[in-house]
Order: structure tokens, then sequence, then C-alpha cells
């Protein structure tokens, strides 16, 4: 595991978040904790804001050692933290670019719907919500963030049937927008990011705050009914 969870970097009018544990890049309570203290340092009324996973990782989920370790409340404790986590990044003011950087699994895939743009490296790396695979039913906040993103063509088979996608595939059902060579992640969705940090505030904001409104109620109400 590295010293710093996530890191937080500025380039022009662009904050870049960095998310690396130097593995499967988990969402721990940790690492949404890191990450929600270094969003409190990003403007949110100017610029943009771009996600980065570690080189082969976007994320892997929730951290399955606190999952299977049979503390209910640490389970419940980290879940909750990713929802809310999730629930920001969806309604942040500003855009939001997210480089997927390889493999972005549950957890991942859903930062990748909750994102304004999404860029993938191309490779061998799947993208996809496998909870219901693994015994796991999708919780209401989740599940509308997916409703808004995800194609209706592939709702059934990106959802229910829990299928993994390829990331050269993973554009059809909605979790990327563009693919590119990996070498070249960085720099396009850095580029992407600077040209969508020009968008007008608080224009950009009101908007977003109107087609998101009544999303936002049943997402909030979910993590609310939560213990």
């Amino acid at each position: 595991m590295t010293e710093e969870l996530a890191t937080l970097k500025t380039e022009g009018d662009v904050s870049m978040i960095t998310f690396d544990d130097g593995k499967a890049n988990v969402f721990s309570l940790a690492m949404s904790q890191t990450i929600e203290k270094l969003l409190d340092e990003v403007s949110e009324d100017k610029g943009a804001l771009l996600l980065i996973g570690r080189p082969g990782m976007f994320s892997a989920g929730f951290d399955l050692k606190v999952m299977s370790s049979g503390d209910g409340e640490a389970v419940q404790e980290m879940v909750k933290g990713g929802f809310k986590l999730l629930r920001r990044i969806y309604s942040f003011p500003r855009p939001v670019v997210a480089a997927c950087s390889g493999h972005g699994i549950a957890l991942g895939a859903f930062i990748l719907l909750c994102s304004d743009y999404r860029i993938g490296a191309e490779g061998e790396f799947i993208i996809g919500a496998n909870e219901i695979r693994n015994n796991m039913s999708i919780p209401e906040p989740i599940l509308e963030i997916a409703k808004s993103r995800l194609t209706k063509t592939h709702w059934y088979r990106a959802i229910l049937n829990a299928e993994m996608y390829p990331m050269s595939e993973a554009i059809a059902p909605g979790y990327l927008d563009e693919l590119v060579k990996p070498e070249k992640l960085k720099e396009i969705a850095l580029g992407r990011a600077t040209d969508l940090a020009t968008l007008g505030h608080p224009v950009y904001q009101i908007t977003k705050e109107l087609d998101q409104e009544e999303i936002l109620k049943r997402i909030d109400s979910g993590i609310n009914s939560m213990p």
C-alpha cells in the first residue's frame, strides 16, 4: 500500500485527484475519506475535476477483506462512505472527467457512471458491475446513478446479468465516452478537462442541478435509510 491513498494536483484550471493504494485501488473507508478531504480543497465555482487511477487499475470496488470480515458495522460504514462519495462526485458543481486507467469493477464502474466524461485506456481491461454475480444486491443509491447513465439497450445485461465488458466494448453500454492509447490517457483527459473547465459558472451548476434533482432525492433517500 502506498503512503498516500490519493493525491491532489492542480494543472491550470484542472484539479486532478489520483487514487493509488499500490494494489487494486479498493475503496476502503480510508480511501473514500481521503478523496472526500481532497474534494474539500477543489474549487466548486471554477475549473474542472479529473479523476485517474493507477496504470492497469482504475478501481476494483469496495475492499473485499472488509466485506468478508464478518464485522457488520465496519461493512456498513465503508459502504455508506462509498455511496456518499459517489453522490458527491455525481453532483459535483463543476465538470468531472474520469480517466479509466485500467479495470473498473463494481464501485469502480459506478465512479465512471458518476463522471461527466469518461476516457478509457485501450488494453485487456474489463469494466462492469458484478455485484449480482457475487450474490450482492445493488442498493438504491447506486442503482439510481446507473439508471441515469447506462443505455436502455444494455440495462439488463449490465446490471441484472452482471455482464463484464471488455474496455473495447464499454462505450455502447454507457460506461465510457472515448478510448485512447494508454500512453496518451493522461494527456487527452487533461485536455478534455481543460476544455470543460471553460464552461460558465453558475450556468453549468444550475443546469446540472435541474437535471439531477429528482435522481438526487432518491439517492439521498436510499443513503439516509441505511443503518
